[in-house]
């Protein structure tokens, strides 16, 4: 063989051991779950690079341990070191340690990913700023992410991988009503519910009304039934509250306990 062909491999000088925990080996090839992972590198990296290189979005971490002592997404690798990388706690408060960011979100606002239109729909219904459209690309998302300070949710784990995003979840069913319960969970959201607070179809605020101003949009059976209503000021839909949401309570009941007063 030509001494040309012969394909030359870098050698890393340092090693460094990583243990990642709970739902962050969803991330991690099955050999590599539930370990200590010996990583080999050279210089000194920021230590969000190792952690992405062997498949962990750093949107889904939430406390970094280096050495017994918490650390920053600016932290550089050293040779030797011990890491250890944590998801959201979600009933421990671990802001006095947390080195990663700045501040947390002021609010709970999502942007979805063109597979979570059925999600989306199911969070405006409990109340959540859900923003989805069928048109958006991967990088309209991190945009709009970055600008408003809005919560990727999304079922292609690559996205979680670019810079701007700083807050995601990656979301791990096909089911919607899995997926409900996982994001409620992921973010401690049950304290927040406030269903039929928001239009299912645009995501706008919806407002009480009265009958008499909706009266010529209404069936007759409609008209008769029922007295309390509510309009979406963005695209006009008209919600009232009808056997439906009975039904949507009692799906949700389990989870959250939800309120039985409609009025925004």
């Amino acid at each position: 063989m030509h001494p040309s062909a012969v394909k030359k491999t870098r050698s890393f000088p340092y090693a460094a051991e990583f243990r990642f925990y709970e739902e962050l080996n969803d991330f991690l090839p099955p050999e590599k779950r539930k370990q200590t992972i010996a990583y080999r590198f050279d210089g000194h990296p920021g230590i969000k690079d190792p952690i992405e290189a062997l498949g962990v979005p750093h949107p889904e971490v939430d406390l970094i341990v280096v050495n017994g002592r918490s650390v920053g997404f600016d932290y550089q690798l050293q040779p030797g070191d011990r890491v250890a990388v944590y998801p959201v706690f979600e009933s421990l408060d671990i802001a006095p340690i947390v080195k990663l960011r700045e501040k947390p979100l002021r609010r709970i606002a999502f942007v979805m990913d063109v597979n979570l239109g059925r999600l989306a729909r199911k969070l405006r219904l409990l109340g959540f700023d859900a923003l989805f459209s069928n048109a958006y690309r991967d990088d309209e998302i991190v945009a709009i992410a970055a600008a408003e300070k809005r919560i990727v949710l999304t079922r292609d784990r690559r996205l979680l991988h670019a810079k701007a995003v700083t807050h995601g979840y990656w979301v791990r069913s096909v089911l919607v009503a899995r997926q409900v319960e996982e994001v409620l969970r992921r973010f401690d959201l049950a304290g927040q519910v406030k269903p039929f607070s928001r239009c299912a179809d645009c995501n706008g605020e919806i407002e009480r009304v009265a009958k008499e101003a909706v009266l010529d949009r209404l069936e007759p059976k409609t008209k008769k039934y029922y007295d309390t209503f509510f309009r979406c000021p963005a695209c006009g839909k008209i919600y009232w509250e009808g056997s439906h949401i009975g039904q949507i309570r009692a799906r949700f009941q389990g989870l959250v306990a939800l309120s039985k007063d409609p009025d925004p």
